[in-house]
C-alpha cells in the first residue's frame, strides 16, 4: 500500500507546484528501491494529464527522462528524474485535453445504436468505386488556402458539440 501511497504523494505535490515535497517523495521511493522505470512512465502520464497544453515540452520532458532512465538507471539516474520532478512542480498546469478527451469517451459510452458514419467528404478513396460513391468528394485540402476553410469535421448528429466545453459528471 505504501508504493501506492508514496506515488499519489509525488503525484499531488507536482500538481500542487511544491518542489521540495516532490523531491521528498521522489527521493524517498526510489531509496526505498522503487523502479526507476514505474517513476518515469507515472511522470510521462502526469505531463498529459496535468500539465498538458499549459507546457507542451512537458512530455518532451518525461519521455527524455524514461529514456535516460532506461540508458544508465540507478543510481546515475536519479538526477534525471529529480530534473524532470521539479520541472513538472514548476511547470503550469491544464486538464483542459484530459477533460476534453474524457467528454469524448463519454459522448461515446452514452451513444445508442451505431456510431455515426464518417462523413463521405473525410474519407479517403483509394478506388474508382469509392470515388464514384462520393468519397473525398468537396473535401478542401487545408494547406491549399490562404484562409481558414469552413469544413465540418464531425458527424452530422455531433455537428456544434465543443467536447472542450462540454461539462459531463
Amino acid at each position: 500500500e505504501e508504493h501506492y501511497n508514496c506515488i499519489s504523494a509525488l503525484h499531488k505535490s507536482m500538481r500542487g507546484s511544491d518542489e521540495n515535497a516532490s523531491l521528498y517523495w521522489l527521493a524517498r521511493m526510489l531509496e526505498g528501491g522503487e523502479d526507476p522505470l514505474y517513476v518515469a512512465r507515472r511522470l510521462v502520464r502526469f505531463a498529459s494529464e496535468d500539465i498538458g497544453l499549459a507546457d507542451p515540452l512537458a512530455l518532451t520532458q518525461a519521455v527524455a527522462a524514461y529514456q535516460g532512465c532506461h540508458f544508465i538507471g540507478m543510481p546515475e539516474c536519479e538526477v534525471i528524474l529529480a530534473q524532470c520532478v521539479v520541472y513538472f512542480a514548476r511547470a503550469p498546469k491544464s486538464i483542459e485535453v484530459y477533460r476534453a478527451y474524457g467528454n469524448v469517451k463519454e459522448c461515446l459510452r452514452m451513444h445508442t445504436g451505431p456510431l455515426p458514419p464518417v462523413p463521405l467528404h473525410l474519407r479517403n478513396a483509394p478506388t474508382r468505386l469509392m470515388k464514384d460513391l462520393g468519397y473525398g468528394k468537396g473535401y478542401k485540402y487545408n494547406p491549399m488556402y490562404k484562409e481558414p476553410v469552413e469544413q465540418d469535421y464531425l458527424p452530422e448528429e455531433l455537428k456544434g458539440t465543443d467536447f472542450f466545453k462540454e461539462r459531463r459528471t
